[in-house]
């Protein structure tokens, strides 16, 4: 559990934990998976908001969730400057060592590339 733990709250790769001395990272992915199938790791959840709200109080008023990979509904507008990558319309001249050059790589003679 305490590997678990430490993956979940780190962010690190499961391979990380071999040069640890928790355990080996394959002992906790399996464990990891068998207990998320078991439903080990909602059953936690619901018990530890349960205890928080018991002891703090929880204003579910103010709560929301999204677990959708897409844009929130209300996430609002954009606010950030546009790129300015390379493939962007621009009104500047390519740098001279981005221009053509002439390869004889091609079999059948000289070639142009872009």
């Amino acid at each position: 559990m305490e590997a678990i733990i430490y993956v979940s709250r780190t962010g690190c790769q499961w391979e990380a934990l071999d040069r640890t001395d928790m355990c080996k990272h394959s002992s906790a992915h399996r464990r990891f998976t068998e207990w998320a199938e078991a439903g080990v790791f909602e059953k936690l959840w619901k018990k530890g908001l349960v205890k928080y709200d018991a002891l703090k109080g929880i204003d579910w008023r103010w709560l929301s969730m999204d677990g959708a990979m897409t844009k929130s509904p209300f996430g609002g507008e954009k606010k950030r400057q546009e790129s300015h990558r390379q493939g962007k319309a621009t009104n500047q001249e390519k740098p001279s060592h981005r221009r053509r050059r002439y390869s004889s790589i091609h079999p059948g003679g000289w070639r142009q590339q872009a």
